[in-house]
């Protein structure tokens, strides 16, 4: 088994898309729970 140190400089930016989703996937999750707790809570 080699070790290619360029396989991970390569793969990071696949890293860096799939954080970015995340991120935007938690992002989206608490917009939507601030949007939803306004249009639900007694004023």
């Amino acid at each position: 088994m080699t070790v290619n140190p360029m396989n991970f400089i390569t793969n990071l930016w696949y890293m860096g898309i799939g954080m970015l989703g995340i991120f935007i996937v938690i992002g989206v999750i608490i917009l939507l729970t601030m949007l939803l707790n306004n249009i639900t809570s007694k004023k």
